[in-house]
């Protein structure tokens, strides 16, 4: 059984090229939803709608996600409700000096 841990570990390996950080610390993970039979849909948002490294994030997050034992089916959800806002970050991230 695919559990959320399974997913947010695998989504913690996905780095933003340019900030050179994983995607979950920086907060662009909106939401995980996995059913009983293995199928994966994340929700999901970018720094910028014109983030010019979206599609070599949704490519590493779902080749990261279609790699998790019992996954099925993975679904990304590019979603811009709401906007990303650097509060979305984690706060290790928020205070790194």
């Amino acid at each position: 059984m695919v559990t959320v841990k399974d997913v947010v570990s695998a989504l913690s390996q996905c780095n933003d090229p340019e900030l050179g950080t994983d995607i979950v610390s920086i907060g662009l993970i909106q939401g995980i939803n996995i059913d009983n039979v293995g199928n994966v849909k994340v929700k999901l948002t970018m720094t910028s709608p014109m983030c010019p490294v979206t599609s070599i994030i949704m490519a590493d997050a779902q080749l990261r996600l279609q790699a998790i034992p019992g996954v099925k089916n993975v679904e990304l959800d590019l979603s811009w409700d709401p906007l990303w806002d650097p509060e979305m970050m984690s706060d290790e991230i928020k205070y790194r000096t």
